[in-house]
């Protein structure tokens, strides 16, 4: 299984503990009765998690041991959210929350790449602005622009823009003291968000309909990343079964969700 192991920075990660269910039940109950310890105790006992979760990104160009920390972040959110009478896993619970913080935060950290040809074109239009103002006192306009730099003037709008920093989704673009407003909020498609928030409601119901192996199995798959032959080795079974079990599962959801 080593090939997908996923290497941390002064953690040797095949000596992580993982709690148990009821590990995990006792734990969680010492700490909403006010014990810190048994929080940190959580946390170390979920670091598998984050890592499982890590592996979809093992590929890419990204620093583990940032994208590890900003996981822990999630997980902690989890733990500090988490309500024993949701009735679930923390790991179901914690999931969404780990991806989210760590696809933000690639969002936001990732550079969007200008040709060097428009940068320099930016740069000569900047010096001719400077220049023409310095000696006419006025700005010139994109015609005159165009003319001397002998570009179209529709060029001049888009390489000065290539300058500009983007700006992120998650930028707050308004707080009345109340909920905060980001720039995310008014570029959603509503009717699209609709339509997945109706989606996640059939299939969350369609969900606790199906088997509980199957439930399990498409949950490990779909949610924790795990390859066909680690859930085998978890539940003791063939590969050949898992293949078997997933595919009954996606078909009987589809059922369902129709």
């Amino acid at each position: 299984m080593a090939r997908y192991k996923v290497d941390i920075t002064g953690i040797n990660t095949n000596e992580l503990q993982v709690l148990t269910s009821d590990e995990t039940l006792k734990l969680f109950r010492e700490y909403h009765d006010g014990d810190k310890s048994a929080k940190e105790k959580l946390i170390n006992g979920n670091l598998k998690l984050v890592l499982s979760i890590l592996r979809s990104f093992n590929k890419g160009n990204y620093n583990m041991d940032d994208l590890f920390q900003v996981g822990v972040i999630g997980l902690i959110k989890a733990i500090d959210n988490f309500d024993l009478s949701y009735n679930l896993k923390l790991s179901t619970y914690a999931v969404p929350l780990i991806l989210g913080e760590i696809k933000r935060y690639i969002r936001d950290n990732t550079s969007i790449r200008v040709s060097r040809s428009i940068k320099d074109l930016a740069y000569s239009i900047i010096n001719f602005k400077e220049s023409y103002f310095n000696k006419y006192g006025i700005e010139p306009s994109n015609e005159i622009i165009s003319k001397e730099l002998d570009i179209p003037e529709y060029k001049i709008a888009h390489a000065l823009d290539a300058l500009k920093e983007p700006m992120s989704i998650y930028e707050p673009i308004y707080n009345d003291g109340g909920d905060t407003i980001y720039l995310m909020d008014q570029l959603a498609d509503k009717k699209e968000l609709n339509n997945d928030r109706d989606m996640l409601i059939s299939l969350h119901k369609a969900l606790n309909k199906i088997k509980t192996r199957e439930k399990e199995v498409l949950m490990d798959r779909y949610m924790l990343g795990k390859t066909q032959m680690e859930i085998a080795d978890a539940l003791n079974i063939s590969q050949a079964q898992v293949s078997r079990i997933e595919k009954s599962a996606i078909l009987s959801l589809k059922r369902l969700i129709k």
